[in-house]
């Protein structure tokens, strides 16, 4: 199936069969966030991220939130 197939079978969905695209489409993508970022934490890529941000805390540069 090409994409303007699937965005012509997207066009002709009912407002609910549309809204649950929706979430399922939602859910998908925070999945593979999830899967993302527990790769790049497992492969050391935060921790230049995570250091910067205690540095940047021990320096006061924070606020309240």
């Amino acid at each position: 199936m090409t994409l303007e197939q699937i965005e012509s079978a997207i066009l002709q969905l009912s407002p609910d069969e549309f809204e649950k695209l929706m979430k399922w489409f939602a859910d998908l993508d925070y999945q593979r966030w999830d899967e993302q970022l527990e790769k790049d934490a497992a492969d050391g890529k935060l921790e230049a991220l995570a250091a910067e941000a205690i540095a940047e805390f021990e320096a006061g540069h924070c606020r309240e939130m």
